[in-house]
Parts: C-alpha cells; sequence; structure tokens
C-alpha cells in the first residue's frame, strides 16, 4: 500500500537543458531546483571541460555563460557517463565550435544509436567520425561553419530534434524540421524563454538565426517521470493514494495520466504555476481495481519513459494490456521490452514480448525471487515498486543506477510503503 504526500527531485530533461542553454547565453543564469544526479553531473563535467564556470549549491546552479561559440577547446575526451541527453544535444553545439571534440560514455551508451543525430548533422556539414560510421560512439567530432538544415524527423526523438536545433542555434543557420516532431518540447519552450528566434508554421517547426541568447533564470519543476513511479504504483492498489506536489506538467509529458484514467485510476491534476513556459502543479492517485487496456499510436512519446512502471501497474490490472508502437524502448539504456519480460516473468508476471512491445495479463499471482535492473534506472525503480506491493520477498540487485535520476528514491519509497524492500 502506497500512501503518502511527496515531492520528487528537479526534471531531468529540463535541469540538462537549462545548463547547456545558460551556457550558451550571455550572462549569467541561475538555476533554481535542478536535478543534481550522476546524468545531470555528466552535463556539467563536460560543460566545464569545455571552458564554462560553473557553481554548483544546494537547490540551485549558477552558470556563467560563454556564448554561442565561446566554447573553448577541451583538454581531454568528453565523457558523458550514461546520459544519451548529455552525447546527442552537446553534439549538436559542438558542431558549431571551430575545433575537434571526442564524446563518449559508459558501456551501454556506446551501445545506443547516434547515426540518427550523426546523418543529419554531417548534412549541415559537420565533419563526424564514429564506430561503425558514426552509427555509435565514441563520436570524433570537427566542428566550424553550418549550413541551413531542412529535415524530416524519422523518429519521434526530443534528443534528436533537440541536436538539430541546438546546432542551428550555435552555427547561426537555419533549421527547418518536420516529420515526428510530436515528442517532449522542453528544448523549444526553453529556447523562446531564452530568445531565441523560434517558431512553428504548417506542422514545421523554424529556428531562425540569432546573434545571442539572454540569461535568465530558470524555475526547474519537479520531475514527472519520478513523480509517476509512485503515482502508477498508486493506481492498482485499492486504497492506496499518493500526491506528488509542484511537478511538471508539461502535455508531451503526461501520457501515462491519460492511461490510468483509461484503466480506471482517479486521478485528479492541479495546475498551481508556469515558469520559462512549463506549466508546474500536483498530481493525486486514488487506487482501484484497474482493468486491462490498448497503449499504442501516438500517445507512446507522451510516455515512453513511463512504460517500465506502467508495466508493473498493468500487472495488478484484471485483463490484457497491450503495448505498441514502442521499439524506442529496445534502444534506451538496455532493451527495456526484453529485460521487462524477463524481469517481471520471474516473480509471476504474465508478460510477453512483442516486437515493438509487451502483452501482460493481469492480475498476477506474485511468487518471490530476485530481480535485475540490468544496470537501467528505471527498470529499477519500477522492479521497487513491484516488489513493495507485491506481498512477496522480491529482492532487486544492480540497483545503484537509480542515482542517474533519482537520488533519495529509496528513502521516499520507504516513507510512503511504511518498510523499505
Amino acid at each position: 500500500m502506497l500512501k503518502g504526500v511527496v515531492s520528487v527531485p528537479g526534471d531531468k530533461s529540463i535541469t540538462h537543458r537549462a545548463l547547456l542553454l545558460a551556457a550558451l547565453a550571455s550572462g549569467t543564469s541561475e538555476i533554481i531546483g535542478p536535478l543534481q544526479s550522476r546524468d545531470c553531473q555528466n552535463t556539467v563535467s563536460c560543460l566545464r571541460a569545455l571552458g564554462i564556470e560553473i557553481e554548483e549549491h544546494p537547490r540551485r546552479t549558477i552558470v556563467h555563460g560563454v556564448g554561442l561559440t565561446g566554447f573553448r577547446v577541451p583538454g581531454t575526451v568528453l565523457d558523458c557517463g550514461n546520459s544519451g541527453t548529455t552525447m546527442r544535444l552537446l553534439a549538436g553545439i559542438l558542431a558549431a565550435q571551430p575545433f575537434v571534440s571526442v564524446l563518449t560514455g559508459d558501456e551501454s551508451l556506446l551501445a545506443r544509436p547516434m547515426d540518427r543525430i550523426v546523418q543529419p548533422l554531417r548534412q549541415m556539414g559537420a565533419l563526424i567520425k564514429g564506430r561503425m560510421d558514426g552509427q555509435f560512439a565514441p563520436l570524433v567530432i570537427r566542428g566550424g561553419p553550418l549550413t541551413a538544415l531542412r529535415y524530416e524527423l524519422p523518429v519521434a526523438s526530443a534528443q534528436v530534434k533537440s541536436a538539430l536545433l541546438l546546432a542551428g542555434l550555435a552555427g547561426r543557420c537555419e533549421v527547418r524540421l518536420q516529420g515526428k516532431l510530436n515528442s517532449r518540447d522542453h528544448t523549444e519552450r526553453m529556447l523562446v524563454s531564452f530568445g531565441a528566434d523560434l517558431t512553428e508554421e504548417h506542422g514545421t517547426l523554424v529556428l531562425s538565426p540569432v546573434d545571442c541568447l539572454t540569461a535568465r533564470a530558470v524555475q526547474v519543476p519537479g520531475d514527472i517521470s519520478s513523480a509517476a513511479i509512485f503515482l502508477a504504483g498508486a493506481a492498482g492498489v485499492p486504497g492506496a493514494e499518493v500526491t506528488v506536489e509542484n511537478v511538471g506538467l508539461n502535455p508531451t509529458r503526461t501520457g501515462f495520466i491519460d492511461v490510468l484514467r483509461a484503466m480506471g485510476a482517479e486521478v485528479s491534476v492541479v495546475e498551481t504555476s508556469t515558469s520559462g513556459g512549463e506549466p508546474c502543479g500536483s498530481i493525486t492517485v486514488r487506487g482501484r481495481e484497474l482493468r486491462g487496456i490498448a497503449i499504442a499510436g501516438e500517445i507512446i512519446p507522451r510516455l515512453i519513459d513511463e512504460i517500465p512502471i506502467l508495466a508493473v501497474t498493468a500487472a495488478f490490472a484484471h485483463g490484457t494490456t497491450t503495448i505498441k508502437d514502442a521499439a524506442e524502448l529496445r534502444v534506451k539504456e538496455t532493451d527495456r521490452i526484453q529485460a521487462l519480460a524477463a524481469e517481471l516473468s520471474k516473480v509471476g508476471v504474465d508478460i510477453t514480448v512483442q516486437p515493438d512491445g509487451l502483452t501482460i495479463t493481469g492480475p498476477t499471482t506474485w511468487r518471490p525471487g530476485e530481480v535485475n535492473s540490468r544496470g537501467d534506472h528505471r527498470i529499477a525503480m519500477s522492479l521497487f515498486i513491484a516488489a513493495a506491493l507485491s506481498g512477496e520477498s522480491i529482492s532487486v540487485t544492480d540497483a545503484d543506477c537509480v542515482d542517474v535520476s533519482f537520488p533519495g528514491f529509496q528513502e521516499i519509497l520507504t516513507s510512503i510503503v511504511g518498510k523499505g524492500r
């Protein structure tokens, strides 16, 4: 049973983008409430290696921006750790800087696809080398003058979209994007708040050149993906009730709320403020007996990071839940489709792998066992929720990866469950 009112750390996506845009701005920016996790620390470390002065304090970070092309030659390889956001977005910026840089990461990141940014950046004039002709990192980027880009996005990826917009920004050239634009839009909102010239014309996203960005304060809301762990966990347990306060309510991230409601959960959302174009408020979920549903189509980009915890929710629901059109899960920190099926089946969940998703039939008769996160923070947190609610002795191994996005997760979980597992 989950019961309580909690706050979650700052939004990871917004923190990464605030750090990068503050570095590109002219002047000093203050980031209030940033996520100070392992992933975001990788962005901080890379920016410092590129000559950006960053002051970190409890609950706030000060970034002294150097302008669009004021980065300095790094004296070392830029290690992005486990952070695909760091690597892909920074690659866009570095494509316009007048020097050579090298981006690398951990074993998981080196297995994730990079050609989705390398190919369009090469079209803009960037010289980029990588393993298998740029399909995988490490990436060697010889930056310099870029040319305008007109590009149709083949995948709904906020990281690809952001990398190309940041390349156009730093390279002071026009970028026109069409195609699958329906991914999270934090970059677009924040670009406008920093003074970029970004518009949408008849389904085309258009970035026009500007000379500079203006430094500003950025208030980072709580991470809705972190909130979803507790909210979706509570949804399928009658009598459970969890409220998460001061959390981001960006509509490109709230797909899981629509799914919980469709499954029969009681969800209330109260918007209380807006900062930098980002709505913020509270979400309350009251547990009910849920029913299985089909999850597919255009909603998938709005909940791609929440599918692991929704798989756990589906295990408590009555009937069959199908998840389709989610092949992108196979190229996350791990193959999340395969990992979820393998680990949840160990403890009794009726779950089947599909080429682009999963089929889960509940309710589950849970059994004790040991499950492994595969080094994936979202898999780990979802397994901890399953363990906490199953009524069985389920242990989660390789769980240190939670710190990638949610330091303090275990303490919050313990406080609302009443006991830790």
